[in-house]
């Protein structure tokens, strides 16, 4: 009788302690201790991605030992284990259930810090591998060591671009001197000759430049087409972008977008160059490679054409600029430039009678570009032909 009142005495303070142990554990510190550390791959680099477990279980192999404690290793190759109670350990560092190392470890009851980092590259590591593993090992350093080398040399290529355009672009409306920056990327084709973006910067680095030299022969009273030193800056930019052409047309997924631009400048370099009939044909490749952008190219070939004196085949440039891009104004100025050079004269009436198209060119125009330059010209040619001028499409 009395064994089973103890009993029951026993069974209610373990039910009141139970209760007491539940109210007061979120303010118990917590048991056990903290093990961190850094793990390093044979190369010498972040082991990473992979898990560091911690076992007592040193008896048995590894894939039947029970894992007390698992610690993910983050990207910089570093990891944290809590709750490690006091123990002798085997450390595991495992990468898709792969032991790729083991390491031992004992945790007193006072430790409440413990690092343990694992250095795979130690000596012992590595004469424990077998030789083909020993070899691969020095293969993969060796590729390694070179696309190091080689990311380096773009992130410097990458600067530089970032710098020559920033030159370009603050040279271009005073054409000024950009010597340097073709310095710089003639180096560049030269540390990597093998990237079309590369040549078509330095193509535009020597158009630069050409402009410049240009320009300076004409504030001199010169005449730049005399210019020895001129024509070989736009002849060389030529050749430049025929090498970015040639590589970009090489290239495992060539881009329409680099074809396009590099056609474009090749066929500034022939206008540059005198040769307009090149200049058309290189536009023609142009939109012919780059389709989305076909607008701009056929407008640039409308524009070679109209300045040449090429009316008809302005027109047809012109229209094609049109169907490719109806929001860029310059074609219809084209356009109705080009028609209006086949007006008819009533010879009793001396009345003009411009061809179709010509007036509408003319009004699309005035409707999408009020405050160009060119919009007094036309309103001329308008009132001219005897046709009246909306207020909506006057300069504001």
């Amino acid at each position: 009788m009395m064994r089973a009142k103890q009993s029951a005495l026993f069974a209610s303070l373990a039910g009141v302690l139970g209760v007491a142990i539940l109210a007061a554990a979120p303010v118990l510190a917590q048991t056990g201790a903290t093990v961190h550390g850094h793990v390093s791959n044979p190369a010498g680099e972040n082991f990473t991605p992979g898990e560091v477990q911690f076992t007592t279980d040193m008896t048995v192999p590894y894939k039947q030992a029970k894992i007390s404690n698992t610690a993910q290793i983050d990207a910089n190759g570093d990891y944290s284990a809590t709750g490690i109670k006091p123990g002798q350990y085997f450390v595991y560092v495992v990468r898709d259930k792969v032991v790729a190392d083991q390491l031992q470890l004992t945790v007193t009851a006072s430790q409440k810090d413990v690092t343990l980092d694992d250095d795979m590259s130690r000596a012992a590591y590595l004469k424990a591998m077998t030789p083909e593993q020993r070899k691969q090992l020095e293969e993969y350093k060796k590729k390694n060591a070179e696309v190091t080398s080689a990311n380096k040399v773009i992130a410097k290529l990458n600067k530089t671009l970032g710098k020559v355009r920033s030159d370009l672009k603050a040279a271009a409306p005073d054409h000024g001197d950009v010597s340097a920056d073709v310095d710089e990327m003639k180096q560049a084709v030269t540390v990597k000759p093998d990237v079309g973006l590369l040549w078509l910067t330095y193509g535009d680095t020597l158009m630069a430049q050409g402009r410049h030299l240009s320009a300076v022969d004409k504030s001199a009273g010169k005449s730049p087409a005399a210019d020895a030193a001129v024509g070989q800056e736009f002849s060389s930019a030529a050749d430049a972008y025929n090498k970015a052409i040639t590589l970009d047309k090489a290239a495992t997924k060539p881009s329409p977008a680099a074809l396009g631009a590099d056609y474009n400048q090749l066929g500034n370099a022939m206008i540059a160059s005198g040769k307009s009939n090149d200049a058309i044909t290189d536009f023609e490749s142009a939109a012919a490679a780059d389709p989305t952008n076909a607008g701009m190219y056929y407008k640039n070939e409308a524009a070679v054409l109209y300045n040449a004196g090429q009316m008809d085949g302005a027109l047809a440039a012109a229209e094609k600029a049109i169907t490719a891009n109806p929001n860029d104004p310059l074609p219809y100025f084209i356009k109705g430039q080009a028609l209006v050079t086949k007006v008819t004269v009533d010879p009793k009436t001396n009345k003009m009678t411009p061809p179709p198209g010509c007036i509408e060119a003319y009004q699309k125009f005035l409707q999408l570009a009020p405050n160009d330059p060119k919009v007094a010209q036309v309103q001329a040619v308008l009132q001219s032909l005897g046709q009246s001028i909306s207020k909506s499409y006057r300069a504001r």
